[in-house]
């Protein structure tokens, strides 16, 4: 594995280009992750080299999806991988009929409905609109996010600022989310039906390419191959 280093927003873009998996912070033993390949003092400077702000503009771009796709955590993904985890981590089946079916969660389905009838909301705006603003309700509003983002499908769109009623900044941004297919589909990358050994085999050959024996074994362990 090469010893990435990097300062810039397009340099990170390559990396993610070059490697298709990008974790936000470690996850995989000496292999790359946003966190690793940066200067910490770059992170949460507010500066065009800061991270943080990176991580949200990936996917507004399509540069990469974002979302916390594996173990709970952050990741980004390329657009030439993504098609083969969604099929080890996703499901052909619509969430719906899995709903039916008792494999997906009530809170899960209902954010789920309400992201599909508006792309791209902001975090605030859902959880209101899914009743679930009360204090002792964010834990179940944060679960049903992650499993959303688990099963892949839903992705972080991007973020959006909080601003009073002057449209000035007041507080911190907040996250927004899409459905998985509708962010593809806006930016032009298809997400064909994979069949789940076909895609571990495809992943399997691309991180040997990359990857030391060490990091091999955590990766096949993620990803199942």
């Amino acid at each position: 594995m090469k010893d990435y280093k990097i300062k810039t927003y397009e340099d990170a873009k390559h990396v993610i280009s070059e490697i298709g998996f990008l974790p936000l912070a470690p996850l995989v033993p000496h292999y790359p992750s946003l966190d690793s390949i940066t200067s910490k003092e770059a992170w949460h400077s507010g500066s065009e080299f800061d991270p943080w702000l990176w991580r949200a503009q990936f996917p507004v771009d399509g540069a990469a999806a974002y979302g916390k796709f594996i173990k709970k955590k952050s990741v980004l993904l390329s657009g030439k991988l993504l098609p083969f985890v969604k099929a080890i981590f996703g499901s052909p089946r619509s969430l719906e009929s899995r709903y039916r079916d008792g494999l997906v969660s009530r809170e899960a389905y209902t954010l789920f409905t309400l992201i599909s009838e508006e792309e791209g909301i902001d975090t605030r705006v859902l959880r209101v609109k899914a009743g679930m603003n009360e204090k002792e309700q964010k834990k179940s509003f944060d679960n049903a996010l992650v499993e959303l983002q688990s099963s892949m499908d839903i992705v972080v769109s991007g973020t959006k600022e909080k601003t009073n009623s002057s449209g000035e900044k007041n507080g911190w941004s907040s996250t927004s989310f899409e459905t998985m297919n509708y962010w593809a589909s806006s930016h032009t990358l298809e997400l064909p039906t994979i069949a789940v050994e076909v895609a571990k085999k495809e992943l399997q050959q691309h991180f040997e390419s990359i990857s030391n024996p060490e990091s091999m074994k955590a990766l096949q362990k993620i990803f199942k191959f």
